[in-house]
């Protein structure tokens, strides 16, 4: 009796029957006054009060059904998602997205919230007063959230979605709506000479309640131990994770030299930006990294993955060079410290990129063991399982890796595209594609080969005209020497589907500059 009053009174219904009794007792008072003018039957009183008593109910039962669908309306409205769909299991931050059992929707991952507790660290304030010190508040940032990261029990929202708060003065429940996560980490850094001081919070974004706070003063000599001291407070404090945190931590082997540490956190930054300029810059400190400490396995890393972002871009001179010194700064690292997630993401990229691709899986395999909570890392888990003919489950793990960095790069959607391309589901590809903005000769073959496979001739062959267009040499083998196929049947599915766009299956005039594999992924 308690629930049913209780839901009376969260769809209002109280209000309708007060707004009811009052309008009746004004329509009674009305018919008293009016009797004697209108001389009505005396019977009709005692009518119009039935009809008043019996409507009563009615009243209340259609004020009932309206609040009802109003508020299925607005819960559609805000979960794109069924709870029990494939894509709301993949967005729990479960390991394995795949066992989901239906397929999900084509257009975004779910809004559901996670199982685990799900949490973003923002942008730490600088405080130091110098605005050069932005790249090591950035990368302390950064840094931490890595950290989180390897919790498989948490669910941390990516890096570049956190940093798209930077700077702004946010309320943190809004954040905590935006971004669809339980808790928000907050904090500042005022780094003065060889001493670093750190403020953070660890705040209840539904709730806008303070859980924990603390303030560290230390030597940036000891900022390694730092960030594994806030890491460890912060997932103990976390409800269902009270046990203590080092259960879960990776060996890590940081540098001794700040200076170094620092050039890698600056690097990083450039990084970031991905443009032929900055990305000179990056790797010139990162070879400044390498040079004050060769040991520095992190430091190697990212030059390779600096590396590889030039050589995607076509920024690099010699490819080919290129490509054979992202090889050795890997093997490097990972002689140093085979403990790092990004020296096996990368990794796997470049075996999936030479044809390897049972050592890709092994090498991305773990690197999802080291880190699963990296975007990075868990859209190329959705990649390499596309290639190998998984494509069904490719599509789970690309939505998870856009629930956890929902401001993901557009290059997400063409992986999407592409994976329900593969798993001949066209007309949510073509979807996916549509979120591209400035679609090149790749995304327009995709298209055509969706058109075609659906049976939309004319725009199968528009899209081809738009490939024609933009490379005169387009033919379908070149085209297909790019992707990374493991299955002769996904080849043979794709060229058939390129061949009835009316792409030519040779080239028919001087092909323009070779595009990039699409399979080395270093942003």
């Amino acid at each position: 009796m308690g629930e049913f009053l209780a839901a009376l009174k969260q769809r209002h219904i109280w209000r309708i029957a007060v707004a009811y009794a009052v309008v009746a007792w004004v329509l009674l008072q009305l018919f008293n006054n009016l009797t004697p003018v209108l001389k009505v039957p005396a019977w009709t009183g005692t009518m119009l009060l039935v009809v008043l008593v019996a409507g009563f109910p009615v009243a209340l039962l259609i004020g009932w059904t309206v609040e009802l669908r109003a508020a299925s309306v607005a819960t559609l409205a805000l979960s794109p998602e069924k709870p029990g769909s494939a894509a709301a299991s993949a967005d729990r931050g479960s390991p394995d997205p795949a066992a989901a059992g239906s397929s999900p929707d084509s257009s975004a991952p779910g809004a559901t919230l996670p199982d685990c507790p799900s949490l973003v660290v923002l942008p730490f304030a600088n405080l130091s007063g110098e605005p050069d010190q932005e790249f090591f508040v950035d990368g302390l940032t950064e840094d931490i959230i890595t950290e989180l990261s390897r919790f498989r029990h948490l669910f941390i929202i990516s890096r570049n979605s956190a940093f798209t708060y930077k700077g702004k003065a946010m309320d943190v429940k809004q954040v905590a709506r935006e971004l669809n996560v339980q808790y928000v980490v907050e904090g500042s850094v005022r780094k003065q000479g060889s001493r670093v001081r750190v403020t953070v919070q660890l705040i209840d974004g539904r709730a806008d309640r303070h859980i924990w706070a603390e303030r560290y003063d230390r030597e940036l000599q000891d900022i390694f131990a730092l960030q594994d001291e806030m890491t460890a407070a912060i997932v103990a404090t976390l409800p269902g994770r009270m046990e203590h945190a080092a259960g879960e931590q990776v060996g890590r082997k940081p540098t001794e030299n700040m200076t170094a540490y620092e050039c890698v956190l600056a690097g990083k930054r450039l990084h970031h930006r991905s443009t032929r300029e900055d990305n000179a810059k990056a790797l010139q400190l990162l070879d400044r990294a390498i040079a004050l400490d060769p040991n520095y396995a992190h430091a190697h890393a990212w030059k390779a993955c600096t590396l590889g972002q030039a050589w995607v871009h076509s920024y690099t001179a010699d490819p080919n060079e290129t490509f054979v010194e992202v090889l050795k700064e890997l093997q490097t690292a990972q002689r140093l410290d085979d403990n790092d997630s990004d020296v096996h993401r990368i990794l796997a990229a470049v075996y999936l990129t030479s044809g390897q691709h049972e050592k890709a899986m092994q090498h991305q395999e773990r690197a999802l063991s080291l880190n699963p909570n990296d975007d990075l890392i868990v859209v190329q888990q959705g990649e390499i399982l596309t290639w190998m003919g998984e494509a069904e489950k490719g599509v789970l793990w690309i939505q998870k890796a856009m629930r956890l960095n929902p401001c993901h790069p557009e290059r997400f959607w063409n992986h999407l595209g592409r994976a329900y391309f593969v798993a001949h589901r066209y007309r949510e590809a073509i979807a996916a594609y549509g979120h591209i903005a400035a679609p090149d000769q790749g995304h327009h073959a995709f298209l055509a080969s969706c058109y075609a496979q659906g049976g939309d001739e004319p725009m199968a062959r528009r899209h081809a005209d738009k490939i024609l267009k933009l490379d005169p040499g387009f033919s379908t083998e070149s085209f297909l020497r790019t992707l990374h196929y493991a299955r002769d049947e996904d080849v043979a599915h794709h060229r058939a589907a390129l061949l009835k766009a009316g792409l030519p299956l040779a080239p028919q005039s001087t092909p323009a500059a070779p595009a990039p594999s699409q399979g080395m992924t270093c942003e």
